[in-house]
């Protein structure tokens, strides 16, 4: 039986398939399950163990998402969100942050910084799927229409 991936259907001119996602999370064993699921859902995942390491792989890797820790060595989630955020090849990429800190200075802080969300953990895996499915909706609608 062929079960439908439940990742969002979009024109492939808008958005190309597999869409991508660069995890970054300095817990190796959250990064593995977050990609697992992302990967189930059919998204194509590259993964990034701090905010410095986010930062060049979001030039590289041109993901269509991240999501974003906030806490991390080396840089942290909100400079690497900042600075995604200024850079003009990634200032469009919606970053969802994601924390443990759920209190609301840090969810504030986030979303100043240009998250587009701001998600606790431990996160459910039916409530990153709906956030993501938003996220992109939202940079489908912001794109320009494909020529012709």
């Amino acid at each position: 039986m062929d079960i439908p991936h439940p990742t969002l259907a979009v024109d492939r001119r808008v958005l190309p398939r597999p869409q991508r996602v660069l995890v970054v999370d300095d817990s190796a064993d959250v990064r593995e399950l977050w990609t697992m699921w992302l990967q189930f859902w059919g998204f194509a995942v590259e993964q990034a163990s701090n905010g410095l390491d986010a930062i060049k792989k979001a030039r590289t890797f041109q993901p269509h998402l991240v999501l974003m820790d906030l806490w991390m060595p080396v840089v942290d989630g909100l400079t690497a969100t900042e600075t995604i955020k200024a850079d003009p090849h990634t200032k469009d990429v919606p970053v969802l942050a994601l924390s443990a800190d759920t209190f609301s200075p840090a969810r504030e802080r986030a979303l100043q910084a240009g998250a587009e969300c701001f998600l606790p953990k431990p996160i459910n895996p039916d409530t990153l799927l709906e956030a993501i499915r938003g996220s992109l909706a939202s940079l489908i609608r912001r794109s320009p229409p494909p020529p012709g």
